[in-house]
């Protein structure tokens, strides 16, 4: 009987990882500076042949990382949530990325943008096609002046939650005018991912369930 339950707890929660109930974060680290990050987080390889986690995440061409220049890159930013990179664009006028299970609940990130206002808008078609789910506007951000160095900085939080299952986001706003970070999916609060309500319910029963057992046993 323990052995059952400790199964059905497995199953939970690979279903609801999978289902993307748990919030996922990108926070680019491991690109190397000014690289497309194409298939970097989605079983593949970004533009230099990195690889990070397979989170069956892409991204569109012109999404580029960007390593801040107090850490050897050319980044014009500062007081970013996870040293030392961000994930900007360069040519267009905004960048997708794609996200092949879909997910729910909430979209969130830390993002910076002294000089041009931008905007944010999910999706539940590929490449931002489909419903609109969520949209939102970024407005121009204050500069403290870096950490030490960086025009760019402080980023900000911002996130939304929404109704419905997003495949894709849409980065809009002035090219290399923007930065985005820890781009969190599955939460309206970016970063420190934490399990949802609705997991939480599933770890509980799941336990409740290795506690019956074990009483079951004893008596």
């Amino acid at each position: 009987m323990k052995k059952y339950f400790l199964s059905l707890l497995a199953s939970l929660v690979l279903g609801a990882t999978s289902a993307y109930a748990v919030p996922i974060v990108l926070d680019f680290e491991g690109l190397d500076n000014q690289e497309a990050i194409q298939d970097f987080y989605n079983g593949g390889t970004s533009q230099n042949g990195n690889v990070g986690t397979d989170f069956g995440v892409s991204f569109s061409n012109n999404t580029l990382a960007l390593i801040d220049a107090d850490a050897g890159g050319s980044g014009n930013f500062g007081g970013e949530p996870s040293p030392d990179t961000a994930m900007f664009f360069l040519t267009g006028a905004n960048a997708f990325m794609n996200v092949a299970a879909g997910f729910d609940t909430g979209f969130s990130f830390f993002c910076t943008a002294v000089n041009n206002p931008g905007s944010v808008d999910v999706y539940d078609g590929i490449n931002g096609t489909g419903n609109l789910l969520a949209s939102l506007f970024i407005p121009i951000t204050p500069s403290d002046g870096g950490d030490p160095n960086g025009q760019f900085s402080p980023f900000f939080a911002i996130g939304i939650a929404f109704s419905g299952i997003a495949k894709s986001v849409s980065f809009a706003g002035v090219q290399n005018q923007i930065a985005f970070d820890d781009i969190t999916f599955g939460s309206s609060t970016p970063g420190n991912p934490v399990p949802e309500p609705a997991t939480l319910a599933l770890l509980g029963l799941g336990l409740a369930g290795i506690g019956y057992s074990r009483k079951k046993k004893k008596a």
